[in-house]
């Protein structure tokens, strides 16, 4: 086999061909086989994800075709994320050092943060920003990376996710204006006040999380499961986010198919569910004025999980 394959268009190609084949599940930052190919032969062969096309005839050497080979063929027999098996991938145009500690970075609020929150922010003047259930701490980075006058914090009540944070704080230079803080949820946050807040926070049910693919079994599942309908620490963040915000502040938070649930539960508050290129992705914002307006029937509901 490596005698026929040479080239790198040849080992995406062939990667690609396998993972159809095996009947993979593609859900972390890809959506087909052949963009998953992509990243794992480019990211093995410390390629960036935007090389010219010509490269794309590029030979390997016969250390670099094993290596790509026994990814390929990790990659169909473990179940293994490809972010997981090369320990890297790609969030809002930047990359991010990725493993088990954390779950790979995917959100649709890449979009949000590449965009520069607009309309959201438009007009809206933001000093700090808090992300919140920061896992790998990509959302939180790349809004520091993107408006290098904000100070950012980046929260989570991980240990082992913290320290990815912190090593990706580091792999982006951003020590000076990104604070990773262990905290559960705004539990060690008392004093700090926030012009936005942005949350990818767990929201899968337990009933979903039993029926997930295997690739998703590599992840912690404590970045994902919050509870039967999936908002638990949602309620628990919009009870507790106004505290934290300042008098014109905004919250973002994603929940994704948890989204009619939410609307059901609390149908008095107005949540803005953002249009994204690809449709609606569940992902709310919200005022702060909206919060406080809204308190009592989010305590309400909040109180009734505990």
């Amino acid at each position: 086999m490596t005698a026929e394959l040479s080239s790198i268009i040849d080992f995406i190609r062939y990667g690609a061909s396998r993972f159809s084949a095996a009947g993979l599940t593609f859900g972390h930052s890809h959506d087909n086989p052949i963009d998953e190919a992509t990243h794992l032969v480019l990211a093995s062969l410390h390629l960036p994800p935007d090389i010219p096309p010509a490269y794309g005839a590029g030979r390997l050497t016969a250390e670099e075709k094993a290596r790509v080979l026994e990814l390929i063929e990790r990659r169909v027999n473990q179940r293994l994320p490809v972010a997981y098996l090369v320990g890297e991938t790609w969030f809002a145009g930047m990359k991010f050092r990725s493993d088990r500690r954390a779950l790979v970075p995917r959100s649709p609020i890449a979009e949000l943060v590449e965009s520069g929150f607009a309309p959201w922010l438009d007009g809206r003047h933001v000093e700090r920003a808090l992300d919140l259930c920061t896992g790998s701490g990509c959302i939180g980075i790349a809004m520091a990376e993107y408006h290098p006058h904000w100070q950012v914090d980046i929260v989570d009540i991980s240990d082992e996710a913290l320290s990815l944070a912190r090593e990706n704080i580091a792999f982006h230079h951003l020590d000076g204006r990104v604070e990773a803080v262990r905290s559960d949820l705004f539990g060690a946050l008392a004093g700090r006040r926030y012009d936005l807040i942005v949350s990818n926070p767990p929201y899968v049910t337990e009933d979903e999380y039993a029926a997930l693919p295997g690739e998703y079994s590599h992840e912690p599942k404590l970045g994902l499961t919050s509870g039967a309908d999936g908002l638990d620490i949602c309620l628990r963040i919009l009870d507790q986010a106004a505290d934290h915000l300042s008098e014109d502040g905004l919250l973002i938070v994603e929940v994704g198919e948890s989204e009619h649930a939410l609307a059901a539960l609390l149908p008095q508050v107005p949540f803005v569910w953002i249009e994204f290129k690809v449709g609606p992705m569940g992902v709310f914002a919200l005022e702060r004025r909206e919060l406080v307006e809204h308190a009592a029937a989010i305590r309400a509901a909040a109180a009734a999980r505990r």
